[in-house]
């Protein structure tokens, strides 16, 4: 499996994504003869190699025109339709554009229709974006991970007036995606940045296991004093075909809450967004029996489910640390059974064989929507999945 790894330490942006894939071997020509193909006024991607902080990285600018347009959504993606990009590359880009469009509409309270693209329908944001469409296209990975994203902090002047960093937008877009704390007074991360990460990211969090082939150096176009503004982009195949990522684990121990209060407790977590929790029974000081209670999850919802357990339960303390995980890859599979059609998911082994469960809450349903034994149901759907 190919993987692509960001490690966005300096954050990322659109000129900084367009630099990484062109320095990690993407050729600038094709993405330009696509960029070419949209219709916009003398645009053309100059690529040059800089220093930042004392590190070579690829800048590349977008120079055009000067223009005064304010786009909508469907003057973008009409504009797309009609070039001669192929159908994915089409296709991610209205998606990362139609991110964008539902976080300004959010944050405006406005339609998706009539948000007015300001900086982002820009001659030089639309080819950053269908540029990075395009660069993502020809590097051939088949899954992206991404590092925790650095927003910056201060704040900024933007069509709408003086704003903190992040900007609207950008928090919107990065809501459910691991924020890395930093004190750099500087936008480190744009809303052109964030739109394609939240929308191309197949999982955030360390740089999985592989054997690097290629590191690409995109330059943003700040010089800062700490570190080098730059996105680093690490193409590799994996050691193996198990799918890495980093969890948090979140434990206390209880001894005088009452079964009801612990069940209702880890119903909450589980509906918060918890990855899994569990209690295990364990024996505490003077002898007293107690429960454990154990939770996976990702690092956007610590706090949250941190929370939960501090008032759902009498603990004063909850340890937690985080832990890499191996796991297989996972897809949904759907089975026609004489009872009807059965959700279930399919998991594919390190040699290529498939494992397939039924998903309880479907075969639940179904038992109670046509007056049958749940174990029947299961049998069926694991029958029709051998058949």
């Amino acid at each position: 499996m190919k993987i692509a790894y960001f490690d966005c330490t300096s954050g990322i942006s659109g000129d900084m994504m367009l630099g990484a894939l062109v320095d990690a071997g993407v050729d600038l020509t094709i993405i330009q003869a696509g960029i070419d193909s949209l219709g916009l006024p003398s645009c053309q991607l100059v690529s040059e190699e800089v220093k930042r902080h004392g590190f070579r990285a690829t800048k590349v600018d977008v120079q055009h025109e000067p223009e005064h347009a304010h786009r909508h959504l469907h003057h973008i993606t009409d504009m797309i339709d009609g070039s001669a990009l192929t159908g994915p590359q089409k296709e991610l880009a209205k998606r990362i554009f139609t991110r964008l469009g539902e976080s300004e509409a959010k944050v405006h309270g406005t339609t998706i229709r009539k948000v007015h693209f300001h900086e982002v329908g820009a001659v030089d944001s639309i080819a950053d974006i269908v540029g990075s469409a395009i660069g993502l296209g020809l590097l051939g990975v088949d899954r992206i991970v991404c590092s925790a994203i650095p927003t910056g902090c201060g704040h900024i002047v933007i069509a709408h007036g003086r704003v903190a960093v992040p900007a609207p937008a950008t928090a919107e877009l990065l809501k459910g995606i691991p924020i890395q704390a930093t004190s750099i007074d500087c936008e480190l991360t744009t809303p052109t940045g964030a739109a394609i990460a939240a929308t191309i990211v197949d999982e955030f969090g360390p740089l999985p296991g592989m054997k690097i082939e290629t590191i690409g150096y995109g330059a943003g176009t700040k010089e800062l004093a700490e570190q080098a503004n730059v996105l680093r982009l690490i193409v590799g195949e994996a050691g193996d075909d198990l799918q890495s990522d980093q969890i948090w684990v979140l434990e206390t121990n209880l001894d005088d809450v009452s079964g009801e209060l612990v069940a209702h407790c880890t119903n909450m977590l589980a509906e918060a967004g918890a990855l899994d929790v569990y209690t295990t029974a364990i024996q505490m000081k003077k002898n007293r029996p107690g429960v454990k209670l154990s939770v996976l999850c990702d690092a956007g919802v610590i706090k949250k489910l941190e929370k939960i357990i501090f008032r759902e339960t009498s603990t004063l303390g909850v340890r937690r640390w985080p832990a890499s995980r191996h796991k297989l890859e996972r897809r949904r599979h759907d089975v026609e059974t004489p009872y009807g059609m059965v959700v279930g998911k399919l998991a594919v082994l390190s040699d290529g064989s498939t494992s397939f469960s039924p998903e309880y809450e479907s075969c639940r349903q179904i038992a109670e929507d046509k007056g049958v034994a749940l174990k029947d149901v299961y049998e069926e759907a694991r029958r029709a999945y051998r058949d």
